[in-house]
């Protein structure tokens, strides 16, 4: 035991002077990517968005921790699960894995009361908080009971983060940047998975021989933390909770510097002020009488299990275990991991820029619909048995690369887009939060019975199954999920 503390002791003072070092780049490196997107805008449009790009990209980075956290535990649980370290039985890693999902869960669901009461800006400066204190303890604990209940609360952190960067982001943004803005939330957390990845494939490969390793893995989420908490206190507060707190001239003021147009503001804030004492008085009786909210919290909800009931979250937990079966290895499948993260980033960057362009909702059944085809073709491909190892295993990942390119193109962003945009101001904080932990809770539910499934049915079988369930998805898509329904509940609930 003193050697362990004395190990972790050294190694907390190596790193916490690369963080230091690390925090300032970053920081400069988040302020050189404002000042180009500034200038990038101001050839296109002629205005200044100073403010509004350094706040995306901070905000965002509560994005960014939602990836990396929910995919550094990918390679850390084999480390801690060693008997000199925290000696993890199958059921106790399971018991680790989704401690996170359910701490999630509530960070979502509470998130918007906070939100709403404090402000948006506060509330993501008390989940940077949250992230770095829990990351630390997470670092050192020193049994399962000590990790589960610090990745649990964790998962408060994680979930907060889900919920409030996208609407955050929607509320700050002018309506011709406002796609591209909550888009670049749905390219950091696939960033965030992909750099997890990365931090566990190199740490594995250098210092595999020592133990304790994966308390650095752990521990290196602690930088964008404490770059989010820095920053947190520069970036803009959201002109529509200005608005409801009743601060009108600080909210015209804030929209004029974010970049919307004068004649914009002036007729979203003066429409909104009719309506402050309304909204902010706003019970959940008054809420469930109302059947547009009824209506749009019911879609919001559909449109979160949507995201979910596609089996992405079990290629980027149990990727590495998937391959393996295939019969690739375990170093094959630690590089193969990579390829999956890079590919996911890199279609997020190229799909969000199209979903901005094309109607939301189409996108979306075009999205599940490739689900379809990538995920029967995996089911097929698994269950054929007839060619050789090599040709399998190379089909796979090839199956696996496009699903993930589709979906992490078209469908995870789009969805994200639509619960933003969807909700009245008046109970957008409260029906984000609902919507956001309905996937933690679908995340949960999948994740929990996936490797029973894998067991009861076969590989291949349970990729058929994720295919009929996108199907159900589109159907709902078809035939429940209607947009000018949608819309016309929007406007006749924000004029109420």
């Amino acid at each position: 035991m003193v050697v362990i503390g004395w190990s972790i002791t050294v190694v907390i003072g190596f790193f916490y002077k690369c963080f230091t070092l690390i925090s300032c780049k970053a920081t400069l490196i988040i302020n050189k990517l404002k000042e180009v997107d500034e200038l990038a805008m101001q050839n296109r449009s002629g205005r200044k968005y100073g403010l509004l790009n350094y706040s995306v990209y901070v905000i965002s980075l509560g994005g960014f921790l939602f990836g990396y956290d929910t995919g550094v535990i990918n390679g850390a649980l084999a480390f801690m699960s060693k008997t000199s370290q925290l000696n993890l039985t199958p059921s106790r890693q399971g018991i680790v894995s989704s401690s996170l999902v359910l701490g999630a869960c509530l960070g979502a669901f509470l998130c918007g009361k906070y939100a709403d009461k404090y402000g948006r800006k506060v509330t993501l400066r008390w989940v940077a908080v949250i992230f770095t204190l829990a990351t630390v303890c997470c670092a050192l604990s020193f049994n399962y009971i000590f990790m589960t209940t610090f990745r649990f609360i964790l998962g408060l952190a994680v979930g907060a983060a889900s919920s409030l960067s996208p609407m955050y982001l929607a509320e700050i943004s002018p309506r011709e940047v406002r796609a591209s803005n909550v888009n670049k939330n749905a390219i950091f957390i696939v960033l965030g998975q992909l750099v997890a990845f990365i931090m566990n494939a190199l740490l594995g490969s250098l210092w595999g021989d020592w133990d304790p390793i994966w308390r650095v893995m752990i521990l290196m989420a602690c930088v964008p933390s404490i770059i989010l908490w820095i920053n947190s206190f520069n970036i803009a507060r959201s002109p529509n909770w200005l608005v409801q707190r009743g601060h009108l001239k600080r909210a015209r003021n804030l929209a004029h510097r974010l970049g919307f147009k004068k004649q914009t503001a002036n007729r979203i804030i003066d429409g909104r002020k009719k309506n402050i004492k309304t909204e902010t008085k706003l019970t959940w009786d008054q809420i469930f009488s109302n059947k547009r909210l009824v209506y749009l919290l019911l879609i919001g909800i559909i449109i979160a299990l949507i995201q979910q009931v596609s089996g992405i979250n079990t290629v980027m937990y149990y990727g590495t275990i998937l391959l393996e079966k295939v019969g690739m290895g375990e170093r094959g499948s630690l590089y193969a991991n990579i390829l999956i993260g890079l590919t996911s980033v890199i279609a997020s960057i190229f799909g969000t820029r199209m979903i901005a362009n094309h109607n939301h909702l189409k996108m979306l059944k075009i999205g599940l619909m490739g689900n379809i085809i990538f995920l029967a073709l995996l089911g097929v491909i698994m269950h054929a048995n007839m060619l050789p190892q090599v040709v399998t295993s190379t089909l796979v990942l090839a199956m696996l690369v496009l699903f993930l390119a589709n979906h992490q193109g078209i469908v995870s962003p789009v969805t994200w887009l639509i619960m933003a945009e969807m909700f009245p101001n008046s109970v957008k904080a409260r029906f984000m939060s609902i919507a956001t932990a309905t996937t933690w809770i679908t995340n949960f539910s999948i994740s929990l019975v996936y490797p029973l499934l894998i067991n009861a049915l076969g590989t291949a079988t349970v990729f058929f199954v994720f295919a009929i369930t996108n199907g159900c998805s589109l159907f709902l898509s078809l035939t429940v999920i209607n947009q000018e329904k949608m819309k016309k509940s929007y406007q006749e609930s924000s004029s109420k």
